[in-house]
C-alpha cells in the first residue's frame, strides 16, 4: 500500500507499506520500504495491491501502465535478487520502473527471508517466505501517469524549503550514514555484544564510521529526490573478502559485527552482501548466527551440527558460512531458518540464550542501557523492533531531557514516539526527512494540505494513535496481550557483566512498572487489551478486540 505522499515531488517521498502475517513471529507484520515500486503503482493508477492465493508454478507479476499480467518465472527459480531484479526491469521495458523480488532463501521458506525492493528491503518478519509460499518470485511495475496534487505551486515551495533544510541539517547523514551512531552507542554501553551477553565491544574502532569512511566508503546511495543520500556504499579493497560490496547501515554493522564478536569490517560487508543476494534479513540472520555461536561455545551444538564450521564469536568466515547454512537449510541451519520461535519450540532448554520478543530478535541496542528502549521492544506490534516500537535514542541518549535509567515518564514518551512513527510511515515519506516538512510529535505546516487539499495536519497524531491501537486489536484478537510484551530472560534476569554500565540491571518488577505506565497512557487495560472506551474515542468501535 502506498501513502498519500508516495511518489510526490517531495524529498524521499518513496515509502510504501507491506502488511501480512509473519512467518517469523506467527503474528501481525507491517514493513516499510523505499524504492520505486510504490511510486510506480501510483503512476499506474493504483494506491496498492492485494495478492491472494498461490501459483501452481513459479510466477512473477507485471503491472505496466495499469495492465496486470502473470508471467512464467520458472527460469528465475534459484536466482539471486540482483539478477532477478534486472530481469524484472526488462519485463516492463524500463530500468526506471520498480521491482521487488525474493531470493533463494524465500524459495526454501526460510522464515527470516526478506523481500528485496529495488535493492532496498522489506527486511523484518520473514515476508519473503510469504511470497515463497505463493510461488511468487517478484513484481515489476512501470507507469507514466501523473500523480495529482491539490496545490502544485505550494508543493514546489515546500520541496525547495525542505531540500535547503536537509542539506544544512543532515550533513553527517550524508558523510557517514547511520554508522555515525556506532561509536556513541558503544561508549554509552548499549551495543549488543556476543549475543547480547554484554553491552560494550572492544573492537569498535575497526568498524565505526571513521574506519568506514577512511578505508571502505566508495560512494553514497540515495532514494528518489532525496538530497541526504544516507546510504553508505562500502567496498572491501584487500584481504580475504576483497571485492565485496554492500550498503552498510547501523543495524547491519552492529548485529553482524559486535553481536557476533567480529571486528573485521571486510567480513561484515561480505556478510551483508551475501544476505542481500540470498534474500535473508541481515538483522535476524545475524542474531541467529550470534545464537549459534554462543551455543557452540557452550558445547550445546558441535561441528556435527554446523557441518564442520568452527562457529565461534569473532570468526568472520564462520559468519558467512552459517548464513549460507540458514539460507540453504542445511545442518543446524535448517532449525535456525525457523527463527527464534521455531528454535524455542524445538529446543525449550535453550530459552536462556534466545533473545526475542514475540518471535522477532532485537535491533542493535541493548535495553539495559536505556529503559525506554525496553518498552519499544516489548510493545512493538511486530516484535522487538526499534522502528515500529519507537526510536527513543534521540530522547534518551542525545537530548539530555530524560534520565535513561529512569522508569517514570517512559510510557508516555514511547506512546508519543510510536504514534509519530505510525503516521509518518503511513504518509509515504522517510523518517530521516520528516522534520524538513514539519512532521514531528507536534506536526505543523501545510504539506498534507498542499498535497491532498484536506486539513490533515491537526489529526496526524490521532491518526497515528488509531493505527497503533488498531494494530494492537489485531494482536489481542490473536490472543496476544501483556504476556506477549515481556522481554527475554537475558534482559530481565542478567545484569550487564562488563563495560561502561557494568552491573546495570532491568528487573521484571521494573519492567512491569514501565508496562503499567505505558498501558495507562494508551488507554489500554493493565493486561494490554484495548478498552472499549479507547476504541470509541479513536473511532474503532466497529472493530472487535
Amino acid at each position: 500500500m502506498a501513502g498519500p505522499l508516495t511518489g510526490l515531488p517531495l524529498p524521499a517521498a518513496t515509502k510504501f507499506q507491506l502488511t501480512t502475517k509473519s512467518p517469523e513471529t506467527g503474528g501481525y507484520l507491517c514493513s516499510n520500504c523505499s524504492g520505486r515500486v510504490g511510486t510506480q503503482l501510483k503512476r499506474c493508477g493504483f494506491d496498492g495491491m492485494i495478492i491472494e492465493g498461490k501459483g501452481s508454478d513459479w510466477t512473477y507479476i507485471t503491472v505496466k501502465e495499469g495492465e496486470v499480467a502473470f508471467e512464467d518465472a520458472s527460469s528465475l527459480k534459484g536466482k539471486k535478487t540482483g539478477e532477478t531484479l534486472e530481469t524484472l526491469y526488462d519485463a516492463v521495458g524500463s530500468n526506471k520502473g520498480g521491482a521487488l523480488t525474493v531470493g533463494p532463501a524465500a524459495e526454501r521458506l526460510v522464515r527470516i527471508s526478506y523481500v528485496c525492493v529495488d535493492r532496498r528491503a522489506f527486511g523484518r518478519g520473514g515476508a519473503g517466505a510469504v511470497l515463497g509460499s505463493k510461488k511468487l518470485k517478484g513484481l515489476a511495475v512501470f507507469g507514466t501517469g501523473i500523480i495529482p496534487v491539490a496545490d502544485p505551486r505550494k508543493v514546489d515551495e515546500i520541496r525547495t524549503g525542505a531540500f535547503k533544510n536537509l542539506r544544512e541539517s543532515r550533513g553527517n547523514h550524508t558523510k557517514y550514514g547511520t554508522a555515525q551512531y556506532i561509536q556513541p552507542i558503544n561508549e554509552l554501553g548499549c551495543m549488543p555484544t556476543r549475543n547480547f551477553q554484554t553491552t560494550y565491544f572492544e573492537g569498535i574502532g575497526k568498524i565505526d564510521h571513521i574506519a568506514i569512511f577512511d578505508n571502505y566508503k566508495i560512494g553514497n546511495s540515495a532514494c528518489d529526490r532525496c538530497p541526504v543520500a544516507c546510504g553508505t556504499l562500502a567496498e572491501v579493497k584487500e584481504g580475504p573478502y576483497k571485492g565485496a560490496k554492500a550498503r552498510t547501515e547501523f543495524e547491519n554493522i552492529g548485529l553482524l559485527g559486535p553481536n557476533c564478536g567480529i571486528d573485521d569490517f571486510g567480513a561484515i560487508v561480505a556478510a551483508n552482501q551475501l544476505c542481500d543476494e540470498l534474500g535473508l534479513d541481515t538483522m535476524s540472520g545475524a542474531n541467529m548466527v550470534a545464537l549459534a555461536m554462543e551455543l557452540f561455545e557452550r558445547g550445546l551444538i558441535t561441528k556435527k551440527d554446523t557441518l564442520g564450521i568452527e562457529c565461534r564469536f569473532g570468526n568472520g568466515k564462520a559468519l558467512l558460512d552459517m548464513l549460507t547454512l540458514i539460507a540453504e537449510r542445511r545442518g543446524i541451519g535448517d532449525l535456525l531458518a525457523e527463527g527464534m520461535k521455531g528454535v524455542e519450540s524445538a529446543k525449550p532448554e535453550w530459552k536462556p540464550y534466545l533473545v526475542h520478543v514475540k518471535g522477532m530478535s532485537p535491533a542493535a541496542y541493548d535495553p539495559r542501557g536505556f529503559y525506554g528502549n525496553a518498552l519499544t521492544y516489548g510493545t512493538s506490534v511486530r516484535g522487538a523492533c526499534h522502528n515500529v516500537g519507537g526510536w527513543t535514542i534521540r530522547a534518551e541518549l542525545q537530548s539530555g531531557r530524560y534520565d535513561r535509567f529512569a522508569l517514570e515518564g517512559k510510557g508516555s514518551l514511547v506512546h508519543t514516539i510510536q504514534d509519530n512513527r505510525a503516521y509518518v510511515d503511513s504518509l509515504g515519506i522517510c523518517t530521516v526527512v520528516r522534520g524538513s516538512m514539519e512532521f514531528s510529535d507536534n506536526p505543523k505546516g501545510e504539506t498534507m494540505e498542499a498535497a491532498t487539499g484536506y486539513p490533515f495536519t491537526r489529526q496526524l497524531l490521532e491518526i497515528g494513535s488509531r493505527i497503533y491501537s488498531m494494530e494492537r486489536m489485531i494482536l489481542n484478537r490473536e490472543g496476544l496481550a501483556r504476556k506477549g510484551d515481556m522481554l527475554p530472560d537475558r534482559f530481565l534476569k542478567e545484569a550487564v557483566p562488563s563495560g561502561p554500565i557494568a552491573g546495570q540491571v532491568l528487573t521484571e518488577e521494573m519492567y512491569n512498572r514501565l508496562l503499567d505506565e505505558y498501558y495507562d497512557s494508551r488507554g489500554w487495560d493493565r493486561n494490554g487489551v484495548v478498552t472499549e472506551g479507547t476504541r470509541e474515542r479513536l473511532g474503532l468501535k466497529e472493530l472487535t478486540a
